[in-house]
């Protein structure tokens, strides 16, 4: 098992390195190069870096996960691929993507797409809370 980290905007990354390095686990963090670190990687830490691209960390992480490894992501699509190779995907709110909710979640994103299109205007995500922080922690731990 190995874990996968959509990195860019992922406030949860020290937590999943934490927990990871105590399970022994590996963890890769695909970033983009607009967000290209000189620092240095935990031991069980690797970082890959793409191209700016909008699609290049969910190709490239695509490309590496097999079937059970854990990713980490708040794209919709990409955990739509990712339960499709039978990888355990994970929100960092502290919910699971599965194959009973992932359709909604994807015609939630259409119809607000559709809605932004036509000039409507949409609530924005709600803000990260340590609740939401404890909830990740949970459900990562038990996902090990």
């Amino acid at each position: 098992m190995k874990i996968y980290v959509d990195a860019d905007a992922c406030p949860v990354k020290d937590i999943i390195i934490s927990i990871a390095a105590d399970a022994t686990i590996p963890v890769t963090l695909v970033k983009s190069f607009a967000h290209f670190s000189h620092g240095n990687d935990a031991p069980n830490v690797e970082t890959i870096y793409v191209d700016t691209g909008a699609d290049s960390a969910d190709f490239r992480i695509m490309q590496l996960a097999e079937k059970n490894d854990i990713i980490v992501t708040q794209d919709y699509g990409l955990a739509s691929l990712a339960l499709g190779k039978g990888c355990i995907v994970l929100h960092h709110k502290g919910f699971e993507y599965t194959q009973e909710n992932i359709d909604q979640l994807l015609h939630t994103r259409y119809t607000s797409a559709m809605a932004r299109k036509s000039g409507k205007r949409t609530k924005g995500p709600k803000a990260f809370t340590e609740e939401d922080q404890q909830k990740f922690r949970d459900l990562l731990l038990r996902k090990l």
